[in-house]
């Protein structure tokens, strides 16, 4: 690996980071969630799985993975139609799952 020093090898770009960013946020807000509210009890959604938050968390976070490659394979860019998806799924999965 002649030449490449540090992280210069990976392709990070400012919406690289920003995702990074985005999922780092999400954890540290579950953690202040569960810090000031303790428990997530787990209960019982509409796919009939008992979930706690930080399952509903991860269902989140890969339901909407698919949902952007879905949107960027299907419709290409830009990608706001499948962040309003995303952000509907998000609603739909801390709300009823």
């Amino acid at each position: 690996m002649s030449g490449t020093t540090g992280l210069s090898w990976m392709a990070w770009t400012w919406p690289t980071a920003a995702f990074f960013v985005f999922i780092l946020l999400c954890f540290i807000a579950m953690s202040v969630w569960e810090y000031y509210s303790p428990g997530g009890s787990p209960r019982r959604g509409i796919f009939g799985l008992d979930t706690t938050r930080g399952d509903r968390l991860f269902i989140t976070l890969l339901g909407s993975a698919f949902i952007f490659l879905a949107w960027l394979g299907i419709m290409g860019t830009p990608l706001w139609g499948g962040l309003i998806i995303a952000l509907i799924w998000a609603f739909i999965v801390f709300r009823w799952v």
